[in-house]
């Protein structure tokens, strides 16, 4: 039987075939790197011969397959150094909505520019390399999407978030503005408000204005100045073999998605690992718990302004439980049930079995590790999905939310919410409930994912898959044309009606005078 076994693996093994992938994620924002580089690992550990475009070398290269990293040089420190000058990342741009929108597109165009034109992208295309598909995320960055043109082979695009308008596009995915909400919109129930529906509506219009007015031409700009012969943008755009979502329907509720989107959420979490030892001891000697609180990769606690940092050290050090915050620098004057942490060992914090809350910003990386976990939390969003994120745990019931802009954002309020989380056991029985759902599945994430690249590599783009409505005119898709003809038909048969009526009309009245001019 071991001798059958033994052979049974090899000649599976000797079936799968090693495909060359190239992903080009040059976004440097790290919660994006880490979505990048989970996916571009697992690919490789799956036995593929990967090639990966970032703005960061990996430090832990897979053990099976081939890695190569391409680094873009230069890109990371221009990019936070922009951003830096730009924006207080938790007072926001005081610009206005519209003109921080533009200021946003025209910072990813630079991004997609400064790609297009990077000395090793140029190396690379020149290199007559052959990959059998290429793998990018969807992020105001379509002029990349010309490598799939260049490299002639499948395009599938990775989404960091589900279904939404900046993924939904790319596949001809529907997106009900009745009752899908826009990804700011910040409200997340099925049964939207005439204001929310008008807002939801209001911000649909809005973001295609901005990206197919204002975005899409310079991005075909870029590519033509050093792609003359590529297709225009508009052909490139909707050539997309697979959109991997990171998402779940435990995460983010039912959508509609067409049969090449695929939902891979949290295929980045790793089995938990063990704590450093400091650690491990400061958790397992904790008989009221530990709570975590960090704010995540792209804000960090130390940018908080003062109020707010005195406000919280307030509220943490009257706890009886013990603390870990994720902090990037020292904190004097902290309570000795605080533990400050440059970095932190966040999945393997989650699962441990003392771990009673988690407050986060509400990234979607975050509440996914803490769903995964079935931890509750409190969300305090500031910007971006946060908000979006942080009202589906309070209507899911596994946390409550405190937004940083809240002018009821002071000691008393996060007291309040804090004690309710910890002492009322509905919000950590539903987290544990969510944690079931989103473990309930016929495959593992990134066995999904690995299993859905190969079938569209092999079976050539799967163009089986696109659906109709991706190339249909917005007046097909919409019935405008059939709408127009039957209200044209309708106002023809109308007139043709009156015109016949006033004929009558007026032959009669005739008739009537000519009877009446007879008889006298």
């Amino acid at each position: 039987m071991l001798i059958k076994a033994i052979f049974l693996v090899a000649t599976a093994l000797s079936c799968t075939e090693s495909y060359k992938i190239l992903g080009i994620f040059p976004m440097p924002g790290i919660s994006h790197y880490i979505l990048a580089s989970k996916l571009m690992k697992g690919l490789s550990e799956a036995g593929h011969d990967i090639t990966m475009v970032s703005p960061y070398a990996l430090k832990d290269l897979p053990k099976n397959g081939t890695f190569t990293d391409v680094v873009l040089d230069g890109m990371a420190d221009d990019y936070f150094q922009i951003t830096l000058k730009h924006v207080n990342r938790f007072e926001g741009d005081s610009k206005g909505h519209i003109a921080s929108l533009n200021m946003i597109l025209n910072r990813f165009i630079k991004i997609a520019n400064d790609t297009l034109h990077h000395p090793k992208m140029k190396q690379l295309v020149d290199s007559d390399q052959k990959f059998d598909a290429v793998v990018m995320e969807q992020f105001f960055n379509d002029a990349h999407k010309v490598y799939a043109h260049i490299f002639d082979c499948p395009l599938i695009l990775l989404s960091s978030i589900g279904p939404n308008s900046m993924v939904n596009p790319t596949v001809g995915n529907p997106q009900p503005v009745s009752y899908v909400p826009h990804l700011i919109a910040g409200d997340i129930s099925k049964n939207l408000s005439l204001y929310n529906r008008a807002k939801n509506l209001y911000l649909y219009i809005e973001e295609f204005l901005f990206i197919r007015v204002f975005t899409h031409p310079k991005h075909d700009q870029i590519i033509h100045d050093i792609y003359p012969n590529s297709p225009a943008l508009s052909q490139l755009y909707k050539n997309v073999s697979l959109l991997l979502l990171n998402s779940h329907i435990s995460l983010n509720g039912p959508q509609p998605m067409v049969p090449n989107m695929v939902e891979i959420g949290g295929y980045f979490i790793d089995p938990p690992q063990k704590l450093p030892q400091d650690l491990q001891e400061y958790m397992d000697n904790a008989p009221e718990g530990v709570i975590y609180f960090s704010m995540g990769s792209n804000l960090e606690s130390k940018d908080l302004p003062e109020t707010k940092k005195r406000a919280i050290l307030n509220v943490l050090g009257k706890l009886n439980q013990k603390v870990i915050w994720k902090f990037e620098e020292d904190l004097p004057g902290k309570p000795s049930n605080v533990l400050i942490r440059k970095w932190c060992p966040q999945q393997d914090i989650l699962a441990h079995p003392n771990i009673k809350l988690f407050i986060t910003h509400g990234g979607l990386l975050s509440t996914t590790e803490a769903i995964y976990h079935g931890v509750p939390v409190l969300a305090i969003p500031v910007f971006a999905d946060q908000p979006m994120n942080a009202a589906r745990a309070a209507a899911d019931g596994y946390g409550l939310k405190l937004s940083y802009h809240d002018p009821d954002f002071n000691e008393e309020t996060l007291t309040s919410l804090i004690n309710e989380l910890l002492t009322n056991s509905k919000y950590a029985e539903t987290a544990k409930r969510k944690a079931s759902l989103y473990h309930d599945r016929t495959m593992k994430p990134m066995e999904t994912a690995v299993y859905w690249v190969e079938y569209v590599i092999r079976h050539k783009g799967a163009t089986h898959l696109r659906v109709a409505g991706l190339n249909l005119p917005w007046y097909k898709y919409f019935l405008v044309d059939i709408v127009g003809s039957f209200v044209a038909s309708f106002l023809l048969v109308l007139y043709i009606v009156k015109r016949i009526i006033k004929t009558v009309f007026c032959k009669t009245k005739i008739v009537g005078r000519m009877n009446k001019e007879k008889k006298n």
